[in-house]
């Protein structure tokens, strides 16, 4: 039994005594990290603490509760409803919850239970008196959620950590902001989903890169920027991008984990930030806006042993090491069924356009930005990397991540080789296109033998399932160019 220690502070006390810490489901590390974290929050008087998930679409949700239930959050962890996973976009919930038949997860919208992660914990310096922490998700029974997001990815991250190898990724972020002329408040305006604001540029655009196109958005660039480096990302560079209100930021090279971790992080940021100017901030792939440009992640990798050597490095240039090659080789084989991980949209594939710097078939290229892996590589050269233009920026990273590990570790395991570079990769006649529409991705995802050995029946039916969902709504909508085609011809 333990008793009590007079050295201990009574929220580590707390934290002890919780049924998280005596389930084992925190180390004695991470209680001391807690506490610490509780003490923090007393020391800066934080007032509110935003307790998160990212869902299956990566869009952060959670229950905000005031600052003195911390320590009982991480004693005992945060209840809240399952369907919190099982939405789609349009926030309705997709899975029969109230049937007692069917493969329905979590049925009666029962709870799960929220763990905090105080190595997460990030004040928030647009909201100062606030601060947010990312959470795992578990069952009420303590049993880990399989399909949970961070779970996926730690899943993946794992398994290749058991060949003595970890994966190092990148994040660099295209995304618009505009200026809102009608926020769409109206209660008719109010729908599922809601009827999308009326906009206007936030510039003219199409300069790119253009140091007056910078001056005229200095004023937000520097607030996001210093916003992002408060919280703990290491911004690398700000760039103007091809399109009107279009940037891209680009951050230092990490783990997975704080990819996809920083990832959500500065989506949120930067739409929470931007909406208290006024403005709107859009990570949506191709926006139906006039001269609106495509946004897409474009997912930097490379795989270092325990030693942390990148073995991605050439002994002589333009050849690939074994591990590089055996990793493109993975990524080009499974590249169709991972389109529902890094183009989780039915917007995505209309990204998939040749001569406008997005991939369109599946091949790979020397420092060629039309093919769908650019691999960067030189002799002596460690941050020597492919990097993956096929995701956008509305993927969920945490699922985009682990499907880059799963297939590239698949092409080391198995021996494979990369075949030749693609000479014209918008014109071979032999590549093989990527999915054309968001059924196809599914199609090809459900047959996929890797992901379903590596991530479980139920991984496979639960994201099948939302995606099918948003598919079968797009498909039931009437579309403005049906209405042109057949409404006065017939």
């Amino acid at each position: 039994m333990h008793r009590f220690d007079p050295g201990m502070s009574r929220a580590e006390e707390k934290i002890r005594a919780g049924a998280l810490a005596r389930s084992g489901v925190y180390s004695g590390e991470d209680i001391a990290r807690a506490a610490e974290t509780v003490a923090l929050v007393e020391a800066d008087g934080i007032e509110t603490i935003r307790t998160v998930l990212a869902d299956p679409h990566g869009i952060l949700r959670g229950k905000t509760i005031a600052a003195g239930r911390l320590a009982d959050a991480f004693a005992s962890g945060i209840r809240a409803p399952s369907t919190l996973l099982l939405k789609d976009v349009s926030h309705r919930t997709v899975f029969p919850v109230w049937s007692d038949t069917g493969d329905a997860p979590m049925r009666g919208a029962a709870d799960i239970l929220l763990i905090p992660l105080s190595d997460t914990f990030r004040r928030l310096p647009w909201s100062p008196h606030s601060a947010l922490l990312h959470c795992d998700v578990a069952l009420t029974t303590g049993a880990p959620v399989s399909f949970a997001s961070r779970q996926v990815l730690h899943t993946a991250c794992e398994r290749l950590s058991k060949r003595s190898m970890q994966a190092v990724m990148g994040l660099e972020v295209e995304f618009q902001v505009f200026e809102v002329t009608d926020p769409a408040r109206e209660h008719a305006d109010t729908t599922m989903p809601a009827r999308p604001p009326t906009t206007r540029a936030l510039n003219q655009g199409y300069q790119y890169l253009t140091e007056t196109r910078y001056g005229e958005a200095e004023a937000l660039l520097d607030k996001l920027r210093r916003s992002a480096q408060a919280i703990g990302m290491p911004v690398h560079s700000v760039e103007i991008e091809m399109g009107p209100g279009q940037f891209e930021f680009t951050f230092a090279p990490a783990d997975p984990m704080t990819i996809a971790d920083m990832a959500v992080n500065f989506r949120t940021m930067a739409k929470e930030i931007c909406r208290r100017e006024g403005l709107l901030a859009s990570f949506m792939a191709r926006p139906r806006l006039p001269n609106a440009a495509s946004n897409g992640w474009h997912v930097h990798q490379s795989v270092r042993n325990a030693d942390g050597q990148n073995l991605f490095v050439p002994e002589t240039g333009g050849m690939l090491t074994p591990t590089a090659s055996g990793w493109i080789a993975g990524l080009l084989h499974h590249a169709a069924a991972s389109c529902i991980a890094t183009t989780p949209t039915v917007n995505g594939y209309k990204r998939y356009t040749a001569y406008l710097l997005a991939p369109n078939r599946i091949g790979w290229a020397h420092d060629n930005r039309g093919a769908m892996l650019r691999t960067l590589m030189a002799p002596g050269d460690p941050a020597s990397r492919v990097e993956n233009r096929a995701p956008d920026s509305t993927a969920n990273p945490y699922f985009a991540l682990a499907f880059q590990i799963l297939s590239g570790l698949d092409g080391i395991e198995k021996g494979l080789a990369a075949p030749l570079p693609l000479a014209r990769p918008y014109d071979d006649e032999d590549a093989e296109h990527l999915p054309a529409n968001l059924l196809a991705a599914i199609e090809r995802f459900e047959e996929s033998d890797l992901y379903r050995i590596a991530l479980g029946d139920g991984f496979m039916s639960y994201l099948a399932r939302l995606k099918r969902a948003e598919w079968d709504r797009y498909l039931a909508t009437v579309s403005e160019w049906e209405q042109a085609e057949y409404f006065t011809a017939f």
